[in-house]
């Protein structure tokens, strides 16, 4: 959360599609709810807002998932026993309650599966991560368009998500320009990744909530980085940033340690500290900044000794130190802020203009 995060034109588009999944988990765990009441009769008003998300759901349960329809695993959770329906029931309303979970006294989050049935639980994972990967990321998508209005035709896709998600946070205005990725500053990448902040394996029921996706690079997405990890800690988010909820843009600083050539990443306030200290674990900031720190260091340091070089060969004079601070100096200025990287490279070359650094570099040319 090096830049800020923004939510999209179509993040209605995804609100309504929550409410439906909310709607349509709650349904199917009240008790008058049968497997045999499964059918699109039923699941017309006041079940659903509209009837075009109705007609909508009741195709989408025809799909195939794993070699049975996406109506075989509605049809299982309408036939729980009713103390499992309570407690799915009670996970989905917490669970749908994110946002109190940034609010002060939340309540506690669930941090394992509802109890309920191996079966039933595969058959809700099942039915919820359809709406993601069946939906979603179909051509088709999903029915509502980008304001949340429901549609049967040409509702929001994955690909409009992605597009509208990088037209929010493109830095540089040109669409040749490079990306940079919201989380860590560095290059977004040709291959970028929709994270689920909240991993969608443990918690289906958000896998299409626009409070938990972003666009973000395959680096921070996957392990050793982000990848499974937990984004709370046993259940208490007091000490974690959230993307949209608590963003930790302006919080996070970054200091160099010049003997190490390390950056250290830290806050800028010490109540924020602890969430600087989880996000920084969570994605490995410090130590991948420190490999562009030292990768850059040299590229600098390359550029200058290639620089000496011509001149030993051309016999002009040796650079000084004041030439070594002004080129410095001027890659600085040059330093533009839509560039991948642009904040390690500001620290690092505060950092090259310590006076033992300027000298350390003067005496490496003096040596050639």
């Amino acid at each position: 959360m090096l830049k800020p995060i923004h939510r999209v034109v179509c993040s209605p588009a995804l609100a309504a599609c929550q409410r439906m999944m909310r709607q349509l988990s709650l349904w199917l765990c009240q008790p008058a709810t049968l497997a045999a009441s499964v059918t699109q009769h039923n699941l017309q008003l006041p079940v659903l807002v509209s009837a075009i998300e109705a007609n909508w759901l009741w195709a989408f349960l025809q799909r195939i998932d794993a070699g049975q329809s996406l109506l075989v695993h509605a049809q299982t959770l309408a036939g729980m026993p009713i103390v499992e329906k309570v407690a799915l029931s009670t996970w989905v309303q917490a669970v749908s309650a994110l946002t109190a979970q940034f609010q002060p006294a939340a309540a506690p989050w669930p941090v394992s599966a509802p109890a309920v049935s191996p079966p039933a639980w595969k058959a809700f994972k099942a039915l919820m991560e359809a709406f993601y990967e069946k939906a979603f990321k179909s051509t088709g998508g999903l029915p509502y368009l980008a304001d949340g209005t429901p549609t049967d035709t040409s509702g929001v896709t994955y690909a409009d998500y992605v597009k509208a998600f990088r037209d929010a946070h493109r830095l540089n205005p040109d669409p040749n320009g490079r990306e940079v990725c919201v989380l860590c500053g560095g290059p977004l990448g040709d291959t970028p990744h929709v994270d689920h902040w909240i991993i969608k394996s443990a918690f289906p029921l958000i896998s299409v909530c626009a409070d938990n996706l972003q666009l973000i690079c395959s680096t921070c997405n996957e392990a050793p980085n982000k990848g499974d990890k937990p984004v709370h800690s046993a259940g208490n988010y007091t000490d974690w940033f959230h993307p949209y909820l608590r963003p930790g843009n302006g919080t996070l600083r970054l200091d160099y340690l010049l003997p190490e050539l390390a950056v250290r990443c830290s806050a800028t306030t010490p109540a924020d500290q602890v969430k600087v200290e989880n996000l920084d674990a969570l994605l490995n900031l410090s130590s991948r900044w420190t490999k562009e720190f030292k990768a850059e260091y040299l590229k600098q340091q390359s550029v200058l000794l290639a620089r000496e070089r011509r001149r030993i060969l051309r016999n002009q004079p040796r650079h000084s130190l004041a030439e070594i601070l002004t080129h410095v100096q001027q890659w600085q200025d040059d330093l533009l802020p839509s560039e991948p990287h642009h904040e390690v490279h500001r620290v690092l070359a505060a950092a090259l203009q310590e006076l033992a650094r300027m000298s350390a570099w003067h005496a490496e040319l003096q040596s050639l």
